[in-house]
């Protein structure tokens, strides 16, 4: 049996995937930190979607736990089919704000898990008619973001890997796809610890997470190489492409009040 494996579906865009794909009756594992929230998330799906749903809570941020999780899907024979790497998160302010160490275990998640998790799936789903690879990258991914620096970097970074990626993997039977959501009602900007000022911008373009899961779920078996959730978002990465850099980065600045 088939399943989906979420990563950070735990609450928000992960969560909301995951909802997304049990519509489509995939079996789903979800990963994330919470346990207690897992199983809440996980009950939920079987009661009200008739699927699997197993959990394991793990913390990303730790080396090593992109083997952890193999070995708990081959202990339990479950053949992921879609590997979708969700779980990141956000520092903002500016660079100097953060202990390195908080930085390096940011990167380990947004980056780091992400890589080892694409490696050592990426045999095994090789070997499947038709596997598919879905990495959460982020609207920031097109433009430096003063005042989210390492976050922004961060994202550009899953945004060109997936791109890469796609083109390597264009002759197998494994689909990748990119997807940068914008603002979103989540709690992001909590654990990024963004000023009231910058709130109150982002939530007048704040898309639901159930909105952002639909249309990313749909490129993702489009086989689409990448999607920007949301006209304003999508708007933005153009202005960013035409606009002078200093221009659209002396602009973010002012929002993220880094100036």
């Amino acid at each position: 049996m088939a399943y989906a494996l979420v990563t950070g579906a735990s609450k928000g865009i992960g969560r909301a995937i995951a909802v997304e794909l049990a519509k489509k009756k995939y079996d789903v594992l979800l990963v994330a930190r919470s346990e207690d929230l897992l199983q809440e998330v996980a009950a939920g799906i079987r009661a009200q979607y008739g699927v699997q749903a197993d959990h394991f809570a793990l913390d990303l941020s730790v080396v090593g736990a992109s083997e952890q999780l193999l070995q708990w899907c081959d202990k339990n024979n479950y053949t992921v089919e879609v590997l979708v790497n969700n779980a990141g998160y956000g520092l903002s302010g500016r660079f100097e704000n953060y202990t390195l160490e908080e930085y390096t275990a940011m990167m380990q998640v947004n980056m780091n898990a992400l890589t080892s998790l694409c490696y050592v799936f990426l045999p095994r789903l090789k070997k499947l008619p038709q596997a598919y690879i879905l990495n959460i990258a982020s609207s920031t991914a097109y433009q430096a973001v003063p005042g989210l620096a390492l976050y922004a970097a961060s994202k550009a970074f899953v945004l060109s890997f997936s791109r890469s990626l796609t083109y390597e993997l264009r002759k197998t039977t494994v689909s990748v796809t990119c997807s940068s959501p914008g603002a979103t009602d989540t709690d992001f900007v909590n654990r990024a610890n963004m000023q009231k000022k910058t709130l109150k911008v982002a939530e007048r373009f704040n898309m639901t997470p159930e909105a952002v899961a639909k249309i990313t779920i749909k490129a993702l078996f489009n086989k689409r190489t990448e999607v920007i959730t949301g006209g304003i978002n999508k708007f933005g990465a153009f202005l960013s492409w035409l606009m002078p850099k200093k221009f659209t980065e002396h602009m973010i600045a002012g929002i993220y009040q880094v100036r």
